[in-house]
C-alpha cells in the first residue's frame, strides 16, 4: 500500500514495484488512478484508515509492504515566528498523525501474514536543520522518524521491519509549486546540494524498493538518507 500516490514519489514507487511484479494499492486523498487497487482516503480520520485497509485485506488477501508517503509542505508553515497554530496542527495532521495511524492499523495486518516491510517517509530536516524553515513540517519529518526506530525495535523479532526514508528535496510538483513562488528559497536549498541539483522521484523510489525488499532483510529502525550528500557536507562548492 502507498499513500500519497497520486503524484511525486507516490506515483513514481507505484509505478517502480508495479514494474517488479507487486500489485499495488494507490491511496491519496484526491481521485486518480495509481495502482491495481486506487483508493481515495482522509488519513487523518482513524475510522476511514481502519476502514481503509479493512477493504485491502478484503479485496487482495494480503498486505505485505506499507509505503506511508502522504505528506503536505504547505507555503504558511515557516518560521516559528510566523507560522500559525493552524498551520502548525493542518502539517503535523498529513505529516505526523496519518503516519501514526497507517501504522497502528497497518501493521497488524502484516503481523497476521508472514510479517513484512513498513516504509515511513520522513526527510533530510529529520536529522540536520533546513536553510529555508518550515517548522512544522520539520518537527513532524522528525516525529515520523522518532517513531519508524521505536516501531522497529518493538517488531523486529515478529518479522515487521520498519525504516524512515529520508529524500533530500526531490524535483516533484510539489517542490516546483513551492519554489516556483520564490525562486530565491529554491537557489537557497540548491547551494546546499553537493550534488549540484534535486534528485528525482524515480531515485527515491528506488530507494523505497530496497527497504520494501529482501535485499535489506536485516535493516530496521534505521534511516535511510537519499539526499544528494547534504546530511555529509560540512562546506558545500558553489
Amino acid at each position: 500500500m502507498i499513500t500519497g500516490a497520486a503524484g511525486g514519489i507516490g506515483r513514481a514507487t507505484a509505478e517502480r514495484f508495479a514494474a517488479e511484479g507487486a500489485r499495488v494499492v494507490g491511496v491519496d486523498l484526491r481521485q486518480h488512478e495509481v495502482g491495481a487497487l486506487a483508493l481515495s482516503a482522509d488519513l487523518t480520520d482513524e475510522a476511514a484508515v481502519a476502514e481503509l485497509y479493512g477493504r485491502i485485506r478484503s479485496e487482495l488477501g494480503r498486505i505485505d509492504v506499507l509505503f506511508n508517503n502522504a505528506g503536505i509542505s504547505p507555503t504558511d508553515d515557516a518560521s516559528v515566528l510566523d507560522t500559525s497554530l493552524e498551520a502548525w496542527e493542518r502539517v503535523q495532521a498529513a505529516n505526523l498523525r496519518s503516519v501514526f495511524l497507517c501504522c497502528k492499523h497497518g501493521i497488524p495486518h502484516l503481523l497476521e501474514g508472514a510479517g513484512g516491510s513498513v516504509i515511513n517517509t520522513a526527510s533530510f530536516v529529520a536529522v540536520l536543520g533546513a536553510a529555508t524553515s518550515q517548522i512544522s513540517y520539520t518537527a513532524s519529518k522528525g516525529g515520523v522518524l522518532a517513531l519508524s526506530r521505536e516501531l522497529g525495535v518493538e517488531f523486529a523479532r515478529r518479522g515487521v521491519r520498519v525504516n524512515a526514508l529520508c529524500p533530500g528535496p526531490v524535483d516533484t510538483p510539489l517542490l516546483r509549486e513551492l519554489y516556483a513562488k520564490d525562486p530565491e528559497q529554491a537557489a537557497r536549498r540548491l547551494v546546499h546540494v553537493p550534488m549540484g541539483r534535486f534528485g528525482r522521484a524515480e531515485e527515491i523510489a528506488a530507494a523505497a524498493l530496497f527497504l520494501a525488499s529482501d535485499d535489506s532483510s536485516f535493516m530496521t529502525a534505521q534511516a535511510l538518507l537519499v539526499d544528494g550528500g547534504i546530511a555529509g557536507a560540512y562546506t558545500t562548492p558553489l
